[in-house]
């Protein structure tokens, strides 16, 4: 029997409830007789223990048991009939019965907000743009000749894109530090792989030549000791080596997967596939720019609870994830606090998704995941047996099922809103995650 609910803040609910005392013993005893059939001692056989000695030994269980399962029922009964959403689990606890013969308790929980979704007619949303080309094509097929340079030995002074084979002495107060020498140690300049400071000093030296320099390391160098302080290399070019590109010939359109070696099938295959990535790339520019449309048009509380299981489940993902690189969790405490931002916008999106769902039917239709599994399946070699993945298991569906529902949200947003295209640069597009 509920008695009352009284709102403690916005989406806290306290309800009071008992149930008849009678009825719990009648749920203990009829427990106990179940456990009396199958229950083992010593010096017994299996259903032939005393009761006495049954009610010994699990009485506290079985009452518990039935206890949780009365306060169970009250609960659900009372949620539904006051119609309330519960978000995550109530907290029970004791209370005085107003009533001889009852059992009485307080469930106190919190329910989910009431969403009213905003007019977006207004709100400006900017699309971005992008066709791929003859260019895009060239430079994805040039970036593809650099992942495949080699290096030949010239007499020339470095510069940059040559490969140096150096010699390096560091020193700090006259005195040698860990990790500030290497022998024939290979850098490519200007990919990065050694500071600026110290690549530029390279630059325009040749085979043979020697040069100390002075190098102050930055304040954020991710070795403690050496960040913002100032050392002296003594370097000494071993070699220079020129970048050799392969020409797009046969021998590399076959390098890269075309039997044929047809130059022209090459670049329509980068083509197809740099449009697939493309737009790729460029819808989840888009959803992000929904997503965050949403969240700024519509303010509601977020249930506490969903916020901590979200927090605890994002957790737990990073601790599988650094299980799964061999590392000790115990020595690495993830805590699930650390999320509790990313874990708040999570729900919020879930909530507001979810009521864009309902209340414009936005749902998956089974030929719309069709076509995203099709879509997917294309970039493997063999498509059909990709689909057959999808589809032999509910869950990979449901995860599926999940990214069609985010598109038909973002569809219905941009459906609505301001909309306004702009082209974004190729380069920067590739290079975003």
């Amino acid at each position: 029997m509920a008695q009352n609910t009284s709102p403690v803040n916005t989406l806290e609910r306290k309800i009071n409830m008992s149930v008849v005392a009678a009825d719990v013993e009648k749920g203990v005893s009829a427990r106990l007789a179940r456990m009396a059939k199958t229950v083992k001692m010593p010096g017994f056989r299996p259903g032939k223990v005393p009761m006495k000695l049954v009610e010994q030994q699990f009485a506290a269980q079985a009452r518990s048991e039935a206890f949780t399962e009365a306060v169970q029922q009250a609960f659900g009964s009372a949620v539904r009939e006051q119609n309330l959403r519960v978000a995550g689990y109530p907290k029970i606890e004791p209370a005085e019965s107003p009533e001889p013969g009852r059992v009485a308790f307080s469930a106190t929980f919190e329910v989910y907000p009431e969403i009213e979704l905003s007019d977006l007619s207004q709100k400006p949303l900017e699309r971005a743009v992008l066709v791929v080309g003859d260019a895009e094509v060239d430079k994805t097929i040039d970036v593809l000749r650099r992942q495949r340079v080699s290096y030949s030995v010239s007499d020339k002074a470095a510069e940059k894109d040559d490969r140096v084979v150096i010699d390096f002495r560091g020193t700090r107060d006259g005195e040698p530090f860990d990790g500030g020498a290497a022998e024939d140690f290979p850098v490519v300049l200007g990919a990065g792989g050694l500071l600026p400071e110290f690549e530029a000093n390279l630059e325009g030296m040749k085979a043979g030549e020697k040069k100390v320099f002075p190098l102050t390391f930055p304040a954020e160098y991710q070795a403690k000791d050496l960040a913002g302080t100032t050392v002296q290399f003594e370097v000494t070019v071993n070699a220079v080596e020129a970048p050799e590109l392969p020409a797009v010939d046969e021998d590399f359109a076959k390098s890269l997967g075309v039997p044929s070696g047809d130059v022209s099938q090459l670049k329509a295959d980068v083509r197809t596939n740099l449009e697939r990535e493309v737009k790729k790339r460029l819808q989840a520019r888009v959803k992000n720019e929904v997503m965050n449309l949403l969240l700024e048009a519509h303010v509601f509380e977020v249930p506490t609870a969903l916020i901590e299981q979200e927090a605890e489940r994002m957790a737990e993902e990073a601790r599988a994830n650094l299980a799964s690189r061999g590392m000790n969790v115990k020595d690495v405490p993830v805590e699930a606090a650390w999320f509790s931002e990313q874990a708040l916008r999570r729900v919020r999106l879930g909530l507001l998704v979810a009521e864009a769902v309902k209340k414009h039917e936005l749902y998956a239709k089974p030929e719309q995941v069709r076509a995203v599994v099709e879509e997917q399946a294309q970039s493997y070699e063999d498509p059909a047996d990709v689909i057959r993945w999808y589809y032999s298991d509910t869950q990979r569906l449901a995860q599926v099922e999940a990214l069609v529902v985010e598109d038909n949200v973002v569809e219905w947003v941009i459906g609505v809103t301001q909309v306004s295209e702009k082209t974004v640069n190729f380069d920067d597009l590739m290079a975003s995650n």
